[in-house]
Protein backbone atom coordinates (compact mmCIF):
# COMPACT_ATOMS: atom_id res chain seq x y z
CA UNK A 1 0.00 0.00 0.00
CA UNK A 2 3.02 2.18 0.81
CA UNK A 3 4.83 2.02 -2.39
CA UNK A 4 8.52 0.10 -0.56
CA UNK A 5 9.74 -2.35 -1.95
CA UNK A 6 13.94 -3.64 -1.08
CA UNK A 7 15.12 -0.57 -3.12
CA UNK A 8 12.86 2.55 -2.16
CA UNK A 9 14.39 5.22 0.01
CA UNK A 10 12.05 6.03 2.92
CA UNK A 11 12.58 9.30 5.05
CA UNK A 12 10.60 8.94 7.89
CA UNK A 13 9.43 12.19 9.82
CA UNK A 14 7.10 13.40 12.55
CA UNK A 15 5.82 16.17 14.89
CA UNK A 16 6.81 14.57 18.21
CA UNK A 17 10.55 15.28 18.55
CA UNK A 18 11.60 12.84 16.82
CA UNK A 19 10.77 9.93 18.61
CA UNK A 20 8.04 8.18 16.36
CA UNK A 21 10.44 8.63 13.20
CA UNK A 22 13.34 7.30 15.32
CA UNK A 23 10.79 4.22 15.90
CA UNK A 24 9.98 4.00 12.36
CA UNK A 25 13.14 4.06 11.42
CA UNK A 26 14.40 1.63 13.53
CA UNK A 27 11.63 -1.02 12.89
CA UNK A 28 12.24 -0.69 8.90
CA UNK A 29 16.10 -1.57 9.88
CA UNK A 30 15.05 -4.06 11.73
CA UNK A 31 13.26 -5.84 8.78
CA UNK A 32 16.35 -5.29 7.20
CA UNK A 33 15.55 -2.50 4.90
CA UNK A 34 18.66 -0.39 5.14
CA UNK A 35 17.94 2.72 2.67
CA UNK A 36 15.57 4.70 5.59
CA UNK A 37 16.97 8.44 7.08
CA UNK A 38 15.60 10.31 9.25
CA UNK A 39 14.16 13.97 8.52
CA UNK A 40 16.38 16.04 11.09
CA UNK A 41 14.16 18.11 12.48
CA UNK A 42 10.90 16.78 11.32
CA UNK A 43 8.04 18.36 10.20
CA UNK A 44 8.58 21.70 12.18
CA UNK A 45 11.63 22.01 9.95
CA UNK A 46 10.60 21.26 6.84
CA UNK A 47 7.81 23.64 7.13
CA UNK A 48 10.08 26.21 8.94
CA UNK A 49 12.23 26.15 5.45
CA UNK A 50 9.46 26.71 3.60
CA UNK A 51 9.68 23.08 1.73
CA UNK A 52 6.49 22.72 -0.37
CA UNK A 53 4.12 20.42 1.18
CA UNK A 54 0.81 18.60 -0.45
CA UNK A 55 -2.29 17.93 1.80
CA UNK A 56 -4.61 14.78 1.59
CA UNK A 57 -3.08 11.19 1.14
CA UNK A 58 -0.02 10.34 -1.61
CA UNK A 59 -1.13 7.81 -4.13
CA UNK A 60 1.90 5.70 -4.36
CA UNK A 61 2.45 2.14 -6.94
CA UNK A 62 1.81 -0.84 -5.33
CA UNK A 63 5.09 -3.02 -3.94
CA UNK A 64 6.06 -5.41 -1.34
CA UNK A 65 9.10 -5.44 0.98
CA UNK A 66 9.45 -8.76 2.37
CA UNK A 67 11.18 -8.30 6.37
CA UNK A 68 13.16 -10.56 7.58
CA UNK A 69 13.79 -9.73 11.83
CA UNK A 70 17.37 -9.28 13.03
CA UNK A 71 16.57 -10.93 16.73
CA UNK A 72 19.81 -9.79 18.12
CA UNK A 73 18.75 -6.43 18.30
CA UNK A 74 15.65 -7.32 20.56
CA UNK A 75 15.80 -7.78 24.09
CA UNK A 76 13.16 -9.37 25.46
CA UNK A 77 12.03 -9.04 29.18
CA UNK A 78 14.00 -12.69 30.41
CA UNK A 79 16.76 -11.40 28.78
CA UNK A 80 17.19 -8.27 30.26
CA UNK A 81 19.25 -9.57 33.85
CA UNK A 82 21.70 -10.77 31.73
CA UNK A 83 22.59 -7.43 29.52
CA UNK A 84 26.00 -5.83 30.20
CA UNK A 85 24.56 -2.21 29.98
CA UNK A 86 21.01 -1.02 30.44
CA UNK A 87 20.94 2.18 29.49
CA UNK A 88 17.04 4.35 30.15
CA UNK A 89 16.28 6.96 27.63
CA UNK A 90 13.56 8.40 29.76
CA UNK A 91 14.31 12.03 31.25
CA UNK A 92 15.89 12.57 34.49
CA UNK A 93 13.07 12.70 36.98
CA UNK A 94 11.22 9.57 35.37
CA UNK A 95 14.95 7.24 36.20
CA UNK A 96 15.28 9.01 39.19
CA UNK A 97 11.49 7.29 40.06
CA UNK A 98 10.50 11.54 41.39
CA UNK A 99 7.70 10.95 38.97
CA UNK A 100 5.86 8.64 36.71
CA UNK A 101 2.96 9.82 34.89
CA UNK A 102 2.74 6.51 32.49
CA UNK A 103 3.35 3.48 34.45
CA UNK A 104 2.68 1.60 37.66
CA UNK A 105 5.46 2.32 39.46
CA UNK A 106 8.31 4.73 39.29
CA UNK A 107 12.11 4.52 39.30
CA UNK A 108 14.42 2.65 36.86
CA UNK A 109 15.67 -1.13 35.95
CA UNK A 110 18.28 -1.81 38.65
CA UNK A 111 21.71 -1.48 37.55
CA UNK A 112 20.78 0.92 34.38
CA UNK A 113 22.26 3.97 33.41
CA UNK A 114 20.62 7.05 32.13
CA UNK A 115 21.11 9.10 28.98
CA UNK A 116 17.57 10.81 27.86
CA UNK A 117 17.00 10.95 24.30
CA UNK A 118 16.11 14.61 24.75
CA UNK A 119 19.94 14.74 25.28
CA UNK A 120 20.51 13.98 21.58
CA UNK A 121 18.08 17.10 20.36
CA UNK A 122 19.18 20.94 20.26
CA UNK A 123 16.77 23.25 20.87
CA UNK A 124 14.49 23.30 17.22
CA UNK A 125 14.78 19.20 17.77
CA UNK A 126 17.52 18.93 15.39
CA UNK A 127 20.11 16.69 16.21
CA UNK A 128 23.42 18.03 18.24
CA UNK A 129 26.80 17.80 16.47
CA UNK A 130 27.87 14.56 15.37
CA UNK A 131 30.89 15.19 17.73
CA UNK A 132 29.54 16.10 20.86
CA UNK A 133 26.48 13.19 20.95
CA UNK A 134 29.81 10.31 19.78
CA UNK A 135 31.23 11.82 23.22
CA UNK A 136 28.39 11.74 25.08
CA UNK A 137 27.84 8.08 23.66
CA UNK A 138 31.04 6.99 24.28
CA UNK A 139 31.36 7.82 27.90
CA UNK A 140 27.94 6.11 28.32
CA UNK A 141 29.20 2.93 26.54
CA UNK A 142 32.27 3.29 28.37
CA UNK A 143 33.98 -0.08 28.02
CA UNK A 144 30.62 -2.16 26.54
CA UNK A 145 30.60 -2.51 23.04
CA UNK A 146 27.50 -0.62 21.36
CA UNK A 147 26.62 -4.03 20.08
CA UNK A 148 26.29 -5.22 23.72
CA UNK A 149 24.33 -2.50 25.03
CA UNK A 150 20.96 -2.28 25.51
CA UNK A 151 18.75 0.62 25.45
CA UNK A 152 15.04 1.25 26.85
CA UNK A 153 12.47 4.09 27.59
CA UNK A 154 9.14 3.95 28.58
CA UNK A 155 7.65 1.82 25.83
CA UNK A 156 10.22 1.40 23.31
CA UNK A 157 10.00 4.71 21.21
CA UNK A 158 12.20 7.40 22.25
CA UNK A 159 14.56 5.33 22.81
CA UNK A 160 14.78 4.78 19.37
CA UNK A 161 16.47 8.36 19.12
CA UNK A 162 19.68 7.01 21.11
CA UNK A 163 19.68 4.27 18.99
CA UNK A 164 19.68 6.30 15.60
CA UNK A 165 22.04 9.04 17.00
CA UNK A 166 24.88 5.89 17.73
CA UNK A 167 24.38 4.53 14.22
CA UNK A 168 23.82 8.48 13.13
CA UNK A 169 27.96 8.86 14.42
CA UNK A 170 29.16 5.98 13.32
CA UNK A 171 29.27 3.96 16.62
CA UNK A 172 27.07 1.01 15.04
CA UNK A 173 23.76 -0.35 16.79
CA UNK A 174 22.34 -1.10 20.19
CA UNK A 175 19.60 -3.28 21.06
CA UNK A 176 16.35 -2.39 22.01
CA UNK A 177 14.34 -3.87 24.80
CA UNK A 178 11.10 -2.95 23.17
CA UNK A 179 8.98 -3.99 26.58
CA UNK A 180 10.77 -0.89 28.32
CA UNK A 181 9.81 0.09 31.85
CA UNK A 182 5.81 -0.23 30.89
CA UNK A 183 6.52 -4.10 30.70
CA UNK A 184 8.90 -3.90 33.83
CA UNK A 185 7.15 -2.11 35.94
CA UNK A 186 4.09 -3.81 35.85
CA UNK A 187 4.87 -6.56 37.50
CA UNK A 188 5.40 -5.53 41.34
CA UNK A 189 7.87 -8.89 42.70
CA UNK A 190 10.43 -7.29 39.88
CA UNK A 191 12.82 -5.12 41.72
CA UNK A 192 13.11 -1.21 41.04
CA UNK A 193 15.57 1.00 41.96
CA UNK A 194 15.46 5.35 42.61
CA UNK A 195 17.64 7.87 42.92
Amino acid sequence: RLGIDEMSQVVVYDDAGGMVASRLWWELRYMRHEAVAVLDGGWQAWQAAGLPTNSGVEQNEAAQFTGRPRPKWLVTLDEVDSQPLLIDSRGPERYRGEIEPLDPQPGHIPGAVNLPFGNQLDANGRFRPNDEMKAELQDVLGKISPEAATFYCGSGVSACVNLLAMAHVGLGNGRLYVGSWSEWSSDPARPVAKG
